[in-house]
């Protein structure tokens, strides 16, 4: 029974209580912090559990009244409507119940690079650069260029930026993949349609202490910057290369004017991509489900398709397709395929938790 299911959460919210008013984790900061965002986590779903238990214990409460000659009546009516709310309570507590993505909480850095299409590649990246923005200003969130190389004819080779805000990674996993766009190109004088295609990779920020690299395993080099941002970036050895030996992992970071804060960059997308790796290693020593539910976002994988002369949007994933990319682009609504990518992996993680 799903009541039963419940009360483990509630024995150890009622035990943290105690634990928090303790003299002994009152004066142990680092205890008293790990401990308290514990309970922070257990909150929605101990509030959620009482409020169906509650629920529960009333229905009984009204069955026993059927019969009452005085409130047999006003019980009837209260249970029909604590009958059709339980259904939506035990669904709400599923979700609550699934395991969490322990990365759901981070800033992430999102990588976009041009793929196949050349100059047409690297003007979509532009334009999936400025949607984000967008959809990060819709949900609050900050957004950071850490690094970036632009197009001959505009948009960018590639481009990195941070994204902070609560819950990021949980929301922009799923943009993890391979994005194909059909347009025609401003170059084309024939009207015909081309498809070109970007990559796009979400790493998690990571704390210095979680990602701990070997200095010895760095090469580092330093060279002046090329492109845009005037005289001094033609005249000071401000760009920096940093290669991770072990992996063949190199970052470059050129957008910054000083030296100290580009390797300061780079270093954190080095951290984010070992990470990554790690995490891939990780899901690969797990089920295929557990995978499709995380929304792992293997850069290889076609995930989604925006077709201009049609106005449409599809998302290969769920065989979700909207015929709405002028306003999703414009004004940055990707939850409009967010939200059923959700809904889908909660799905697919509640068969797979038998819940």
């Amino acid at each position: 029974m799903l009541a039963d299911k419940l009360d483990p959460f509630l024995k150890r919210y009622e035990e943290l209580n105690s634990l928090l008013s303790s003299s002994d984790i009152i004066n142990d900061i680092e205890k008293m912090t790990s401990l308290s965002k514990e309970q922070k986590n257990l909150e929605p779903i101990v509030l959620k559990a009482k409020e169906y238990l509650q629920t529960l214990e009333s229905i009984e409460e009204n069955k026993a009244l059927l019969n009452d000659s005085e409130l047999g009546e006003l019980a009837k009516e209260e249970l029909k409507i604590l009958e059709e709310s339980k259904p939506k309570l035990e669904e709400e507590l599923k979700i609550l119940l699934l395991p969490k993505d322990p990365n759901d909480e981070r800033n992430i850095f999102l990588e976009i690079r041009a793929g196949t299409g050349g100059d047409e590649a690297s003007l979509f990246v532009g334009d999936l650069v400025k949607a984000y923005s967008r959809y990060a200003e819709n949900r609050n969130y900050k957004l950071e260029i850490v690094s970036s190389s632009e197009g001959s004819v505009g948009g960018f080779k590639e481009i990195i930026m941070l994204v902070k805000g609560i819950g990021a990674y949980s929301r922009l996993k799923y943009e993890g993949g391979t994005h194909r766009v059909q347009r025609v190109p401003q170059t084309e004088s024939q009207g015909r349609v081309h498809t070109s295609a970007i990559t796009v990779a979400v790493m998690p920020e990571v704390d210095d202490i979680e990602i701990q690299i070997n200095p010895n395993d760095l090469k580092i080099d330093v060279m002046r910057s090329s492109g845009h941002g005037g005289q001094s970036v033609n005249t000071t050895d401000s760009a920096v290369r940093i290669t991770h030996i072990p992996t063949g992992i190199v970052v470059v970071n050129q957008d910054g004017k000083s030296q100290h804060k580009n390797k300061e960059s780079a270093m954190k997308v080095l951290k984010a991509r070992l990470f990554e790796m790690q995490e891939s290693e990780r899901l690969a020593q797990e089920s295929e489900a557990r995978k499709s539910q995380v929304g792992s976002g293997d850069r290889s994988e076609r995930i989604r398709t925006y077709n201009f002369p049609q106005n449409r949007i599809s998302d290969h994933r769920i065989n979700l397709t909207l015929y709405r990319l002028d306003s999703i682009m414009q004004d940055g609504l990707f939850d409009e395929i967010i939200e059923p990518l959700i809904a889908h992996y909660q799905a697919e993680s509640l068969q797979e938790q038998n819940l």
